[in-house]
């Protein structure tokens, strides 16, 4: 229970991460605006890793099974 948790816990953070860069782009000075996306970026893709790594961990332990996808 706790894996599923966490795994919405870094989907959220990454779209969090998504607005906050869209912020920077739209409404940052010009100076400090490279920074803080690049920031956000790498914020961003790191909470994806941290998330792919997790999906994996779980489906190894058995803590998350994948269902097959029926046609409707």
């Amino acid at each position: 229970m706790i894996i599923k948790l966490l795994i919405v816990f870094l989907l959220i953070a990454i779209i969090l991460s998504l607005i906050a860069g869209c912020f920077f782009l739209v409404y940052g000075k010009d100076k400090d605006r490279a920074k803080h996306m690049v920031t956000s970026l790498t914020v961003r893709i790191g909470l994806s890793v941290a998330l792919f790594v997790l999906l994996f961990i779980g489906w190894y332990f058995g803590l998350l099974q994948p269902h097959a996808v029926t046609p409707a």
